[in-house]
């Protein structure tokens, strides 16, 4: 990649930490900015618990600008990998931060990743991407630090508890580079949270081991929401990418000439920076996440912090797979489903579950299936992810961030097979026709 493209991702991952902590600034509650953030940092995370009701709207926009900077450094390291991923890894990071990741739970993580690095005898920056992939399980992080062995209880900041969270968490982190560098392997690039393979599968093996296997009892999953609040989420998220939008036009020459381009991208093994550069890559994700507030305004979605998070979470791989083109099969299959559950089948998860909401953000990592299949095969992914997704934290205690793109994994290794076998992808397709 071009240094110039680097220069520009760098300076768009600090200037989004500055706007999370403007927002902080300027939130209605921001006299509550500094205690809300401690109520964050020093409660438990297991899913869902919303920052917002948690601590407070400011609080948690200042959780999201300190995530936010860390990441940001890491990516500023000589030497640092910067590319799309690195956007991806940055918002996705940074959208966990209204519900699961703290300024406090991240660090055992990327201590980890630094040993991983250190035991290899290779730079800690070559790994800046797969450290901020690493903290799927700061909800553990912060059980063990704050309730460990069991109960509903918090029994505050012990020694043995900050030496077993750092334990796990570094063993974590060490473990996380190596399988992370396989998991394409296993979904053959068809789904867009990779690092959803390790940040399910370890989050298995530590809740087996300090849970089932010693005794404990794993805490009940229930969820924490706070109340609606679409006047903060939507004018935040309406600034915020249409700035994205205006910076991508800039940057690609006053110009949306190359964006067409991108929304036929299949997505698949994608890098937008690297194909059409920086300027579109952000220009998209603008676009996208403007495209993704509409869809949870169609659906009647409530605006609290997770659906803000998710939002982020959602838009991380516009700049590495995802676009509006490939993402409305996945929607639209996530819709018909639900219809036909609730309707039909007398379900309880609507489409505008916060469940089923968060589930939509991940299922979106399946957006190669519909830019390489056809958006019919987007459809079925979306349906078969809506199916899933609410059966998948029990495996893992609630406390993985990444159930949605594991289960996003399981969809891709049972659909990518058949697919193979009995249809044509896009350029299998465009040679037919040409010959």
């Amino acid at each position: 990649m071009k240094n110039n493209s680097v220069k520009t991702i760098r300076l768009f991952l600090l200037a989004s930490s500055a706007a999370f902590m403007i927002a902080a600034g300027l939130a209605p509650d921001r006299g509550e900015m500094m205690t809300g953030l401690a109520t964050i940092l020093m409660s438990p995370a297991q899913l869902t618990k919303d920052y917002f009701a948690i601590g407070s709207v400011s609080g948690t926009f200042l959780n999201m600008s300190l995530v936010g900077w860390v990441c940001a450094a890491m990516a500023c390291l000589p030497g640092a990998v910067v590319n799309g991923a690195t956007i991806a890894a940055y918002f996705l990071t940074v959208g966990f931060s209204t519900f699961g990741i703290n300024f406090l739970n991240i660090w055992p993580f990327f201590l980890g990743v630094m040993l991983h690095a250190l035991a290899r005898k290779e730079s800690f920056a070559k790994y800046d991407n797969l450290a901020m992939f690493s903290t799927a399980l700061c909800p553990l992080a912060s059980e063990l630090l704050l309730r460990y062995p069991g109960g509903s209880e918090v029994r505050g900041v012990t020694i043995s508890g900050v030496a077993l969270m750092l334990v796990v968490g570094i063993l974590i982190g060490f473990l996380t580079p190596a399988m992370a560098a396989h998991s394409p392997n296993v979904h053959k690039g068809y789904d867009l949270y990779s690092a959803a393979l390790p940040g399910v599968l370890l989050g298995l093996m530590a809740v087996a081991v300090l849970y089932k296997t010693l005794g404990n009892t794993v805490p009940e999953i229930t969820a924490t929401l706070g109340e609606s609040s679409p006047a903060v989420v939507w004018t935040f998220c309406a600034v915020f990418f249409a700035l994205c939008i205006l910076g991508g036009f800039w940057l690609n020459g006053n110009s949306f000439q190359g964006y067409m381009d991108l929304l036929r991208d299949t997505g698949h093994k994608a890098d937008f920076t690297a194909k059409y550069g920086a300027g579109l890559a952000i220009m998209n994700v603008g676009v996208y996440g403007l495209f993704i507030c509409a869809y949870y305004i169609l659906v009647g979605a409530s605006f609290n912090g997770v659906t803000l998070g998710i939002i982020f979470c959602m838009v991380c791989f516009g700049a590495a797979g995802a676009h509006p083109g490939n993402v409305w099969p996945i929607m639209v299959g996530y819709i018909l489903a639900s219809l036909a559950a609730t309707q039909l089948f007398g379900g309880v998860f609507p489409v505008n579950a916060q469940a089923i909401l968060v589930g939509l953000c991940f299922a979106s990592g399946l957006a190669p299936i519909a830019g390489n299949y056809g958006w019919w095969a987007g459809i079925v992914a979306g349906a078969g992810h809506y199916a899933l997704v609410t059966s998948i934290p029990a495996i893992h205690g609630g406390f993985s961030l990444y159930n949605g793109g594991f289960t996003a994994l399981v969809i891709a290794v049972i659909m990518v097979p058949q697919l193979e076998t009995f249809c044509k992808n896009r350029e299998q397709r465009l040679a037919a026709k040409k010959s």
